[in-house]
C-alpha cells in the first residue's frame, strides 16, 4: 500500500510479479550485463523494491545508498559498486549523482522515480523504464538469466553506515537472503494477513528484510510511509501487526506516552497503575513460556477492555502481535513500560555480515536486557577476548572488492562480529560493548561505554549519552537532552536530576567505571550534522572532534 493522490492504493503479488518483471526486462535492455550492478538512493516506496528485485531477477545485484548521503559519498558507492543504472526518487537526489556525472565512467542509465522528472541524455523517467521492458528483451532472455542464478551468487550489496571509514559493500548471496527470510517468517509464526509499516532506510539489512524479503517469503502486506515525518500517520492508516523500531523510535514513543500518563490524576491514575501492573504480570508468565493463572488472566481481560485497548488503539498498535527493536542498545526500562501496556517489544541482534539477524527474543523464550538466544541453524560462540563469533547460512560472502577486510572478518569460517557480548546459564546472549568503542583510560583499565549508556539513557531527561575517557584519568560523558521531557523544566532542575541519576548509576559500577562529570550539550545530534549514521548510530569520532572544547572543559581541572 502506497499514498499516491492523497489515497492508500493497493498492489496484489501477481501485479508486483508482473512490474518485476518488466523492469528486470528493461535493464537487460539497457545493458545491464549478468551479474552487473545497480544503485538505488530514495526513500521508501514501491518503485524501490521492485527495481530492487528486478535487479536480482536480471543476474544482477542492487546497492541501496543512504538518501542523507552527500553528492561525494553517492560517487563513491555508485562507482565502486560498479553500477550500470541509478534509480533517483527526485530532483534533489538527481542533482546528487550529477554533481559527480563526469567520475562515474560506468554509469549508463539515470532512472527517476515516479512522479519526479529530470533532464539529460541518461536520465530516463519511470513509464520510460516501464516502456523499455515492455518493447525491450524477451521473457525468454529473462527466463535464461533466471535460470543460470546460483544459491551462491551474489544477490545485493548492503554498503555499511560508515561508523569507522568509508563504507563497505557487504555482499549477500540469494542463499543468504532466502534462509535468513524463510527461518524469520517461520520463527514469528507470519502468516499472509501480516501488515508491517516501511519507513526506515532500505540501504539498511533490517528494512530489506522486513520490507523485501519477508513479504515476499510469506506473502505479507507492506504499508509504505510517505516520509519519516509521516510515520505515526502510516501506523495508524495500516495498524500493523508486525513493526520494526530501532531503539530511538521506540524512545520517541515511550516519552510521549510516558508524558501523557504521568499527567494523569485521582481515579484514573490508579486504574492505568492498576492495568499496567496486570499487564506486567502477565507478560512475565507469557516470556518465561508458561500458563498464566486464571484469576490473573481473567484480571488481564479486563484490563484490556478498560484501559489497555484503548491506549493500544489510540497508537495504531491495536492488532499488533510482533514488536521489534534491533540495531542498536535499547534501555530495560523502555521495554518494561511498552511491555506494561500490552506492547511486548523483543529485542534483536545482528548485523549486515549475517543477513540481519543473529539472536533473537521469541514469544515464550524472552528474557529483557538480553537480545535473546541465537537463532536455529546459527551458531554463536564467544572468543577468548569477549568477541561474538556467528557462523551459519546467513553469513555473508566477504566485502566486495576488499579480500584483506574480509579475511579480517571471516576466520576459520566465523564472522567475527567485532561486539563483545556473553551469555547467561540459560543460553539468551547479552551485549557488552563494541571492540572498536573500547575506552582504555591513562591507568589501563579497559572500559565498555555501552551499558553506562544505555543505564544514564533511562533517564526520560537524557536523549543521547557518550561517555569519554579514552586516555584519560576518569570518564565523563556528553548528554543531550529529551526537548519533551527538559521543555517542562529549569537548567537547575535539569543539572540536578542529571547528577542524581549519575549518581545512581555510579553505584552499581566499579570505581574506574564511575562518570565523575558530565556536560550538556547546546542541541541533540543528527545526521545531518554528522554525528548519527542513518540508522542512529552515534559517530563517536566526529562527536568527540565536534564537542572537543566541551570535552577538554570537564578535564581542565585534572589536566
Amino acid at each position: 500500500m502506497a499514498k499516491q493522490d492523497s489515497r492508500w492504493q493497493p498492489t496484489t503479488w501477481k501485479t508486483y510479479a508482473e512490474q518485476v518483471r518488466t523492469v528486470a526486462r528493461a535493464l537487460i535492455a539497457l545493458g545491464l550485463p549478468k551479474h552487473g550492478t545497480v544503485a538505488i538512493l530514495g526513500f521508501n516506496r514501491p518503485e524501490w523494491v521492485i527495481f530492487d528485485h528486478a535487479a536480482m531477477m536480471a543476474g544482477g545485484a542492487p546497492a541501496g545508498i543512504y538518501t542523507t548521503c552527500s553528492p561525494d559519498e553517492v560517487q563513491y558507492i555508485i562507482h565502486h559498486a560498479e553500477a550500470h543504472v541509478v534509480l533517483v526518487e527526485d530532483a534533489m537526489q538527481l542533482a546528487k549523482v550529477k554533481a559527480r556525472r563526469a567520475e562515474l565512467p560506468l554509469l549508463k542509465t539515470i532512472v527517476v522515480m515516479r512522479g519526479a522528472s529530470g533532464t539529460g541524455d541518461d536520465v530516463i523517467t519511470w513509464d520510460e523504464l516501464l516502456a523499455r521492458g515492455e518493447a525491450g528483451a524477451l521473457d525468454s532472455d529473462l527466463d535464461a538469466r533466471l535460470a543460470a542464478i546460483q544459491p551462491t551468487d551474489l544477490a545485493t550489496l548492503i554498503y555499511t553506515s560508515g561508523t569507522t571509514g568509508p563504507p563497505k559493500g557487504v555482499m549477500l548471496s540469494h542463499e543468504n537472503l532466502a534462509w535468513t527470510a524463510r527461518l524469520t517468517v517461520d520463527l514469528a509464526g507470519r502468516r499472509t494477513d501480516e501488515v508491517s509499516v516501511s519507513y526506515l532506510p532500505l540501504s539498511h539489512i533490517a528494512e530489506q528484510m522486513c520490507t523485501l524479503h519477508m513479504p515476499a517469503t510469506g506473502g505479507s502486506t507492506v504499508w509504505f510511509a510517505e516520509a519519516i515525518d509521516k510515520v505515526p500517520d502510516a501506523i495508524k492508516a495500516a495498524r500493523p501487526t508486525a513493526f520494526f523500531g530501532v531503539p530511538r523510535i521506540w524512545e520517541k514513543f515511550h516519552a510521549v506516552l510516558a508524558g501523557k500518563l504521568g499527567e494523569l490524576t485521582g481515579a484514573k491514575k490508579a486504574l492505568v497503575a492498576w492495568a499496567r501492573g496486570v499487564c506486567t504480570r502477565v507478560h512475565g508468565y507469557r516470556d518465561r513460556g508458561e500458563a498464566v493463572p486464571t484469576g490473573l488472566e481473567l484480571q488481564y481481560k479486563l484490563a484490556n477492555k478498560l484501559v489497555l485497548a484503548k491506549l493500544k488503539a489510540a497508537m495504531g498498535f491495536d492488532r499488533a502481535r510482533e514488536l521489534v527493536s534491533g540495531a542498536a542498545p535499547i534501555a530495560p526500562d523502555v521495554l518494561a513500560f511498552f511491555q506494561s501496556i500490552d506492547l511486548p517489544i523483543r529485542e534483536i541482534y545482528g548485523q549486515s555480515e549475517g543477513s540481519g539477524p543473529t539472536s533473537y527474543n521469541l514469544p515464550g523464550k524472552t528474557k529483557l536486557g538480553t537480545v535473546g538466544p541465537p537463532l536455529p541453524g546459527v551458531q554463536v560462540k564467544i572468543g577468548e577476548d569477549g568477541e561474538i563469533l556467528v557462523k551459519g547460512p546467513n553469513i555473508f560472502l566477504g566485502y566486495y572488492k576488499e579480500p584483506e577486510a574480509t579475511a579480517e572478518a571471516l576466520r576459520d569460517g566465523y564472522l567475527c562480529s567485532g561486539d563483545l557480548g556473553a551469555f547467561d546459564k540459560e543460553g539468551f546472549l547479552s551485549i557488552t560493548g563494541r571492540k572498536k568503542e573500547i575506552i582504555i583510560t591513562a591507568g589501563g583499565k579497559n572500559i565498555a561505554p555501552k551499558n553506562i549508556e544505555a543505564a544514564l539513557k533511562e533517564s526520560p531527561l537524557i536523549g543521547e549519552a557518550v561517555v569519554i575517557g579514552d586516555r584519560r584519568k576518569y570518564l565523563t560523558v556528553l548528554l543531550t537532552l529529551d526537548d519533551v521531557t527538559a521543555g517542562k523544566l529549569d537548567r537547575a532542575a535539569i543539572e540536578r536530576a542529571i547528577q542524581t541519576r549519575i549518581d545512581e548509576v555510579n553505584q552499581t559500577l566499579a570505581r574506574v567505571e564511575q562518570v565523575k562529570k558530565f556536560a550538556i550539550l547546546p542541541r541533540p545530534f543528527g545526521i545531518d550534522t554528522g554525528e548519527l549514521t542513518p540508522t542512529m548510530k552515534i559517530k563517536r569520532k566526529v562527536v568527540a572532534s565536534k564537542f572537543a572544547r566541551e570535552i577538554d572543559a570537564m578535564y581542565a581541572d585534572a589536566e
